[in-house]
């Protein structure tokens, strides 16, 4: 089984007093109903699990439930023997978006208090905007995302140990000796061409077959960008084109969506596709990076500009989309090929799953800085520049940007391949690989 950190949260939660049921946020096919459903059969002697799209497909028994009674009564038309006792009784509600009155009725299955609930969802940000009823006191939201580096370690045998030494040698600002670094960049390696789907992971551990990999890659792609055409009439050809624009807006200078390209139409503006963007985030498909000119802490408060990038939520589908089967772009540094892109992407993807908001940097007079990050130490921010090429000590964007004073910069960071780490100037030089520390949470 795949090692995943949430599952620690749920653990807790299931053995925990806590008034509020825990809900699992996140994209379809990332292992939401995996992880619950293996902590919750291994705790609770009776394990009830429904699933809301299978059941809006076939009989309809929860479709229009609105009361505690009433869904006691449904319960018991699929698992009565199991209704047991509320320490031994788990009802796993999947896919709860399906039915948005279950997000009200959840405050009140609390209150009753008769069994021990835990709820997943996918699309659950888009529901969630819609239903103007959600207890927010009730309910604690916690999104998962695809297996991070770390976790691909795990999957790739490391364990705590290994990983608590990589730790020791990042918060040391240290240098992996060169067979570690080399065995730990290789690794980071082909965590681009896997990514993290669990399902495209089991498969390169299983049998270490790139077409194999590319294939479950390409049927989630597919199926995520189907599952957004059906978002709505209205919707959805204009959230499917900008769906399969991503990886296409990410290879150009600037990585931003070209509004204008969406439908061919001159003077639309971001405002004409918010809905859109939204379901595209929301979703957890696509990560989202906002543009600020002048950034103050907190970043969220900063002045942000109407430009924005959009990234797609595994690498491992972007780079099956531009280099398919062949894994010499990413595994020999071939010289034609530029893989900012690809970093780029891997790093939006980890800095998103270990809890920070997303922005970059975008000045006319003084360029473009990859990421900014919240420093709650000095109360400013970070910038953070990524470089896939030999060429990382070349960065004039974030020079000028360090320079500012207005700013109140302490430290930026440089990402890149090469294994020493060092400062200089204000930057800190660390391998790409280190990107795994980085924690907001």
């Amino acid at each position: 089984m795949l090692y995943r950190k949430i599952g620690e949260k749920i653990e807790k939660y299931f053995k925990s007093k806590t008034n509020k049921i825990l809900i699992i946020d996140g994209a379809r096919q990332i292992g939401k109903s995996y992880i619950i459903r293996h902590f919750g059969t291994k705790m609770f002697k009776n394990y009830i699990e429904l699933n809301f799209v299978e059941d809006e497909k076939g009989d309809k028994i929860f479709q229009n439930i609105n009361s505690v009674k009433d869904f006691y009564l449904g319960l018991s038309m699929v698992a009565g023997d199991k209704m047991q006792k509320k320490e031994n009784t788990l009802v796993f509600l999947d896919e709860i978006q399906e039915y948005p009155q279950f997000l009200t009725l959840l405050k009140f299955l609390k209150q009753d208090d008769r069994f021990t609930y835990i709820a997943s969802g996918s699309e659950l940000g888009v529901t969630l905007k819609k239903t103007t009823s959600i207890p927010m006191g009730s309910i604690e939201r916690v999104h998962m995302y695809p297996l991070d580096f770390e976790e691909f370690l795990y999957a790739n045998g490391f364990n705590e140990l290994a990983i608590a030494s990589l730790k020791e040698n990042f918060d040391n600002k240290e240098s992996l000796d060169e067979n570690t670094h080399n065995k730990v960049l290789d690794l980071f390696k082909k965590y681009l061409l896997v990514g993290g789907l669990p399902d495209s992971v089991n498969s390169f551990i299983n049998d270490y077959n790139i077409v194999n990999v590319r294939n479950i890659q390409s049927e989630i792609h597919e199926y995520y960008g189907d599952d957004a055409s059906k978002y709505d009439k209205d919707h959805k050809l204009k959230i499917k084109r900008i769906y399969d624009m991503i990886p296409m807006a990410l290879e150009n200078k600037k990585k931003r969506i070209v509004v204008q390209r969406i439908e061919n139409i001159n003077g639309k503006t971001m405002s004409n596709y918010q809905d859109e963007f939204d379901y595209l985030i929301s979703s957890g498909i696509a990560l989202d990076v906002k543009a600020l000119s002048t950034p103050t802490f907190p970043l969220i408060e900063s002045s942000g500009k109407n430009l924005l990038k959009l990234y797609l939520n595994d690498v491992g589908i972007l780079t099956n989309i531009l280099y398919k089967n062949n894994i010499r772009a990413i595994l020999n540094d071939e010289k034609s090929i530029n893989l900012g892109t690809v970093y780029e992407s891997v790093v939006a993807s980890e800095l998103k799953a270990h809890g920070f908001d997303l922005f970059y940097y975008d000045n006319k007079a003084n360029g473009e800085v990859d990421f900014l990050i919240d420093d709650y130490d000095n109360l400013s921010a970070v910038p953070i520049e990524v470089k896939s090429g030999k060429d990382y000590t070349v960065h004039s964007a974030i020079n000028k940007f360090l320079s500012n004073k207005d700013y109140n910069v302490k430290k930026g960071y440089v990402l890149s391949n090469e294994r020493t780490v060092y400062e200089k100037d204000g930057i800190i030089y660390l391998p790409i690989y280190y990107i795994m520390f980085f924690k907001n949470n």
